[in-house]
């Protein structure tokens, strides 16, 4: 599912792995993508972050920046990257700020309790700092590939 919202993108400045910060204000000029995963290690998460991961140098040519994000703490996102070989830094939100902004915690499902959880987005953000288009909800096998083709065609 996906839409498109022309919409300035919320800001947020957080830590990140390599013992970066990141803002998005600090990034404009430059489109990214941010996409939100539920937690490190997990099958989706991990086939998602591979996903990205492998098709990073595609991001790169299109002048691309490319940031996971989770609400899991530096240390275990720098096992995740370096268990991954992970060529790009992953955000840490664990107190919820960027999740919040972009609206991303949901009542989710599971093992027939609700819980509250962070749904699976991605979103691409252009040079003006606009978000270009919005995934939520997403489903990993052949995600990637589409974030790129919208990337390619900014």
């Amino acid at each position: 599912m996906s839409r498109t919202e022309l919409t300035p993108s919320p800001d947020f400045t957080l830590s990140a792995t390599g013992g970066t910060t990141v803002s998005i204000s600090a990034l404009r000029g430059t489109p990214l993508v941010l996409y939100f995963y539920p937690k490190d290690n997990t099958p989706g998460c991990t086939n998602e972050t591979a996903a990205f991961r492998d098709h990073y140098a595609a991001f790169q040519a299109a002048g691309c920046a490319v940031f996971g994000l989770s609400r899991d703490s530096l240390r275990s996102h720098e096992n995740f990257k370096a268990k991954l070989e992970v060529p790009f830094e992953l955000i840490s939100d664990p107190d919820e700020i960027a999740c919040a902004a972009f609206d991303v915690m949901k009542m989710k499902n599971m093992y027939g309790k609700q819980v509250r959880g962070l749904e699976r987005s991605t979103f691409v953000i252009d040079r003006e700092g606009r978000i270009a288009h919005a995934w939520r909800g997403v489903k990993v096998p052949g995600h990637v590939e589409e974030v790129l083709a919208c990337v390619q065609g900014l």
